[in-house]
C-alpha cells in the first residue's frame, strides 16, 4: 500500500525532469545522436563535397527555417517532407552560407545540386577554386547553430591529411592537404622520370650492339720498302 502511494509521487516528479532536462525545441532532441557525415573529392582545380546528416536532423533543420506548414494551419499532403526540403529556398540559402571552401584565402566559387535525393546522397555541393587544389580550407558549419552538440565528421575520397576531420561549432573551419594529383593516380613526375631511365639504358644496348667499324688494311708496295732514316747521323 505504502509503495503504491510511494510510485504515485515519483510520476509527476518524473515527469517534470524529464520537461526539464529535454526543451522542447525539435533540433534539441537529436544532436547527441551520431555525428553528420561528409565525403570530399578533389580533381585539378574542383572540389566536390556531399554533406549527409540523419533524416531527423533534416527535420530540424527544415522546422528551424519555416520549409514545412504549420500543422495548426494545415500541411500539404501532397508532398513528403523530402521534396518540401528540395523546393525551399531557405535551406539551399543556408546551405551555401553555411558550407563552404577557401583556398589561399579565396573562396572557391560553390554550386549547390538540387536537392532531391538529400536524404540518400545529402546536400551536393561543387567549388571551383582559383588554382589546382593542393591545400584549402574547409568550412562546415551547418546545425550548429540550431545546436553546438551537432558536428559532422568529413572523409576525404582522395588522399589527404588527415584523412578525416571532425567539425564542431568550437571549430568549424579545418585545412585539409591533397598529395595526390588529379584524379589520385601516381604523380606525373614519376613516369617522367622512368621514361628517360628506359631511354637511357636502351641508348647502351646499342651501342654496345654496333657493329665495330672496319681497320684500315696495310698498303701493298711495288718495289723494295725504303730504310728508315737513322736519327743522328747526319746523312
Amino acid at each position: 500500500m505504502r509503495s503504491g502511494f510511494v510510485a504515485r509521487l515519483c510520476v509527476p516528479f518524473l515527469a517534470a525532469v524529464v520537461a526539464v532536462l529535454v526543451p522542447a525545441h525539435p533540433a534539441a532532441a537529436h544532436p547527441f545522436g551520431p555525428p553528420s557525415t561528409a565525403r570530399i573529392a578533389v580533381d585539378g582545380d574542383r572540389v566536390t563535397l556531399a554533406w549527409t546528416p540523419a533524416e531527423d536532423d533534416w527535420v530540424a533543420l527544415g522546422q528551424s527555417l519555416g520549409a514545412f506548414e504549420d500543422p495548426a494551419t494545415g500541411a500539404d499532403t501532397t508532398l513528403t517532407g523530402e521534396q518540401k526540403l528540395a523546393r525551399s529556398a531557405a535551406v539551399r540559402d543556408y546551405l551555401l552560407r553555411h558550407v563552404g571552401v577557401t583556398q589561399g584565402g579565396r573562396p572557391c566559387t560553390a554550386e549547390l545540386a538540387p536537392l532531391e535525393r538529400l536524404l540518400a546522397e545529402g546536400a551536393r555541393f561543387g567549388f571551383e577554386c582559383p588554382e589546382p587544389v593542393v591545400t584549402v580550407d574547409v568550412r562546415i558549419a551547418a546545425l550548429t547553430d540550431l545546436h553546438e552538440a551537432y558536428r559532422t565528421v568529413l572523409t576525404s575520397d582522395t588522399p589527404a591529411e588527415p584523412a578525416q576531420v571532425l567539425f564542431t561549432k568550437a571549430e568549424d573551419t579545418r585545412s585539409v592537404r591533397f598529395d595526390a594529383p588529379e584524379g589520385g593516380g601516381v604523380p606525373l613526375v614519376v613516369p617522367a622520370v622512368a621514361l628517360v631511365a628506359v631511354l637511357g639504358v636502351l641508348v647502351v644496348l646499342v651501342r654496345r650492339r654496333a657493329p665495330a667499324p672496319p681497320t684500315a688494311s696495310p698498303t701493298v708496295s711495288d718495289g723494295p720498302a725504303e730504310p728508315a732514316a737513322t736519327r743522328g747521323t747526319g746523312a
